[in-house]
């Protein structure tokens, strides 16, 4: 199904408004005329700044700066665009977060997910860079730069409001009543798709991999990421620049002529690296994504694992400690009168009951004192003691791994059946008591 003969009209006589089109458009009768047909023929509100969004997405040739007019679309294009638009129910979501600083990674797919270095023109598909340059003649995607470096990109469905003009300007549609200095302790720096996308790549032990822990222990940073949404009335992101990312000069011989260009800065890996990642398969994202939805994952191990990826200097390391609380902790620790009666471990300290869960979560007697060690470390920073010493990358990576190793642990544990919380983590206490 396409636009009908009246859409198409009337979208050709927009076509024909000569540059630099009228002072406003919304006013502008050619332009009503396209909004009612869009509520008279889809049964939606009449459509206003979705409209102006749209037809600036498909270079409505009055808009578009001299001599570049060839980037306007067809009418009879834009109408079956528009047409489209209109009735759609679903749109595809697309998040592009380039890996700055990442060594020679392999192709990697998961889920909606995948890990590649593309072309300058495979970047060009993903990024819309025609609807870009309508939109913003002015700003192009130097998909030539960006192309140097690997991305990881996440598409996810998401359904549509009916209603185009609450799409497109949806702080029209707020209440003014609500309070918009709330927090919503459920969102991340980034959106869902992309903080589960990253915590399944950080479940792998980059730490183990770097060869330059001192300079960082991470195999990629990620420092933003772009989304594109398909739906035409959603104005898109501005393009990013890849001056934003780790570049480095690059001197080649040209016939004896040195020519300097320019590359992406790598950190490199071992050659575990490769072996490991050959892991990171779709049926390993599955196993991931089946761990989080069991009550294991109930508390925000994701979001401050992920969080101290993306952090730095201290704020990292207490991300990482409390990813480990959020993992192993219960209230109870810090409240008796929760605890069963009789109590069968009374007297122990919050903290050592942690150490304890963790000791029987990894296998391991060492990671008791290593936890033991860094929550000191904690401690003495919050309570702002006076002799808290310089943070070394030792300790600065087993806090990583560290947090790591039990978010891990947990998947292998939540596989094994979904049980409650509270029961897993007295048995995980049961078990590591004896290593204090």
């Amino acid at each position: 199904m396409g636009a009908n003969a009246a859409m198409i009209a009337v979208v050709e006589d927009l076509w024909r408004i000569p540059r630099p089109g009228p002072k406003n458009l919304l006013r502008a009768p050619r332009f009503n005329a396209l909004s009612e047909l869009c509520s008279a023929e889809y049964g939606i509100d009449k459509p206003v700044f979705a409209l102006s969004t749209a037809l600036r997405s498909l270079g409505l040739p009055c808009h578009l700066p001299a001599g570049k007019t060839h980037l306007a679309l067809d009418p009879v294009v834009a109408a079956n665009a528009l047409d489209e638009a209109c009735r759609r129910k679903t749109s595809v979501r697309r998040h592009l977060c380039p890996l700055d600083l990442a060594d020679d990674l392999p192709v990697m797919t998961f889920g909606r997910s995948r890990v590649a270095q593309f072309s300058a023109d495979e970047l060009a598909v993903l990024f819309d860079a025609p609807r870009i340059e309508r939109t913003m003649p002015n700003e192009p995607l130097d998909a030539r730069r960006l192309a140097q470096f690997q991305w990881l990109v996440i598409e996810e469905e998401i359904a549509l409001d009916p209603q185009p003009e609450k799409r497109a300007s949806p702080w029209l549609y707020m209440a003014m009543n609500r309070d918009f200095g709330e927090i919503d302790p459920h969102l991340g720096q980034f959106p869902p798709a992309v903080e589960a996308a990253l915590f399944y790549l950080i479940l792998a032990p980059w730490e183990d991999w770097s060869t330059m822990q001192e300079v960082d222990w991470r195999g990629f940073r990620l420092p933003w990421i772009h989304t594109v949404d398909e739906d035409l009335f959603i104005r898109p992101a501005t393009p990013p620049s890849a001056d934003s990312l780790t570049l480095e000069p690059w001197i080649v011989d040209d016939d004896g002529e040195e020519i300097e260009l320019e590359r992406a800065t790598e950190l490199p890996l071992s050659d575990d690296a490769k072996r490991g990642l050959a892991l990171m398969t779709d049926q390993a994202w599955r196993v991931v994504e089946a761990a989080r939805a069991t009550p294991l994952f109930e508390t925000p191990i994701v979001h401050f694992l992920v969080r101290a990826f993306l952090s730095d200097g201290i704020d990292e390391v207490m991300a990482h400690m409390t990813a480990i609380e959020a993992a192993v902790g219960l209230e109870m620790d810090h409240k008796a009168f929760m605890r069963p009666k009789p109590d069968p471990h009374k007297g122990m300290k919050a903290t050592n009951r942690v150490a304890a869960r963790i000791g029987a979560l990894l296998n391991d007697r060492s990671s008791v004192q290593a936890y033991k060690d860094l929550f000191e470390l904690r401690s003495q920073f919050i309570h702002g003691r006076a002799d808290l010493q310089k943070i070394s990358t030792q300790q600065r990576v087993l806090a990583r791994s560290l947090a790591r190793r039990v978010a891990a642990g947990i998947v292998d544990v939540a596989l094994q059946g979904p049980r409650p919380r509270v029961e897993v983590l007295s048995e995980l206490l049961d078990q590591g008591a004896p290593l204090l």
